[in-house]
């Protein structure tokens, strides 16, 4: 019998500052068997940092050939797919081929190397944005985990602030690639 996945709940209030975007979000993830709870929170980042009405969280780990984020235009057609993680570098070409722009937000302790290894193949897909994430801060946003979760995110001059029930903490992704 295949496991199954546990349902998390976040009420998400961003404030972003940077888009003039200011709106709460009632989320609902699936969290896969095989996925962490540092995947979720940086799914919860991607999704704050991302915020708009037609943005929706991807099935989740298991489903193959997926965004883990995406939000489409009126037609139905993929406008942005959002990726976590280190993924493999031909899902990344059919994103591509499917979306307007395909943003990668890497995280954890082998993120640098990861994009030391791929950054030549990665820099030769197009529509490709590619985002660094603080392996520390990561970490200290998956503590705070839970199946029920309030979050208040502000965002201003590409800077994330993030609070919760245990504090706040800050993030600035680092745009690997392009450089602008």
């Amino acid at each position: 019998m295949a496991l199954r996945a546990e349902v998390y709940k976040a009420l998400l209030q961003v404030a972003d500052m940077d888009r003039h975007i200011y709106e709460d979000f009632n989320l609902i993830l699936a969290r896969h068997p095989s996925e962490t709870e540092e995947r979720l929170m940086v799914r919860v980042l991607a999704f704050a940092l991302n915020a708009s009405d037609g943005l929706q969280m991807g099935k989740g780990i298991s489903t193959e050939d997926e965004a883990d984020l995406y939000e489409k235009d009126p037609t139905g057609a993929v406008k942005t797919w959002i990726q976590v993680g280190l993924p493999d570098e031909k899902w990344l070409k059919k994103a591509s081929a499917r979306a307007e722009q395909v943003l990668l937000y890497i995280y954890g302790k082998n993120a640098a190397l990861w994009w030391a290894t791929h950054q030549q193949a990665l820099k030769k897909i197009k529509k490709l944005r590619v985002y660094g994430l603080d392996p520390e801060t990561t970490k200290q946003v998956a503590a705070q985990c839970a199946r029920n979760m309030s979050l208040q995110c502000q965002i201003q001059d590409g800077e994330l602030w993030l609070t919760h029930a245990q504090g706040s903490l800050s993030l600035r992704p680092e745009l690997l690639w392009p450089c602008e």
